[in-house]
């Protein structure tokens, strides 16, 4: 028989702004997908112009969008961006 969750407030319960701990999968499919995207995209564009340079492109602007989508995605910094022009006196 499974086990009942714990009731809100009890201290057991997920606080509502926890965020996830990063699950490697997830990050892993962004920077597979980035890549088989970008990279089939780069390998049409040669195809149809000809060249041979625009799937190595494709593939390295996938993997770097890939890695800045998993950064994005598991940021855990919460401080609020600050104002560098403030005035001192």
């Amino acid at each position: 028989m499974a086990r009942p969750l714990p009731p809100p407030g009890s201290g057991g319960a997920r606080p509502a702004d926890h965020r996830p701990h990063g699950d490697p999968w997830q990050a892993f499919g962004y920077i597979v997908a980035g890549v088989l995207f970008y990279g089939a995209v780069g390998y049409g564009l040669d195809r149809w112009l000809g060249t041979s340079f625009l799937v190595v492109l494709g593939i390295l602007g996938g993997a770097g969008l890939g890695i800045y989508m998993t950064f994005k995605r598991f940021d855990t910094t919460d401080a609020p961006k600050a104002d560098v022009r403030q005035e001192t006196r």
